[in-house]
């Protein structure tokens, strides 16, 4: 009975009401954890390979080159302005002009700090340096 009309009688909450509180609350949390990841992952992992699949794609046109090897350049604004000779060294895996005519070395001092020796014996020997 109260004495007080301002008193509210304060009721203990039993220990299976507490379980079944906390497991609606855990339940929430990772129900909520999955729908998130199920919407937003794809789309997370669609935003960070864009540009990795941009760069597959590019890389994909010319399928027989390996490591090391000239790849040309497949987008068609550079397509439009090429000849059918260069088009057709690209489509055969080589380079457009052969990497022929005399070498000139670069004998820039910026340049020059960052050679091998290997490479500047090569280049002094009138060679198209193989290596870094």
């Amino acid at each position: 009975m109260l004495t007080n009309p301002d008193e509210k009688e304060v009721r203990s909450i039993t220990p299976t009401q507490r379980i079944i509180t906390i497991a609606g609350v855990a339940g929430s949390l990772i129900g909520g954890g999955v729908i998130g990841a199920t919407l937003a992952g794809p789309l997370a992992a669609t935003a960070a390979n864009n540009s990795a699949t941009t760069q597959l794609t590019a890389a994909s046109a010319s399928p027989s080159a390996s490591a090391g090897t000239f790849k040309s350049n497949e987008d068609a604004t550079h397509e439009a302005g090429e000849s059918a000779t260069v088009e057709a060294q690209e489509n055969s895996g080589q380079r457009p002009g052969g990497g022929t005519g005399k070498f000139t070395p670069n004998e820039d001092p910026a340049h020059e700090a960052g050679e091998s020796a290997a490479r500047e014996a090569q280049e002094n020997a009138g060679q198209r340096p193989t290596v870094p």
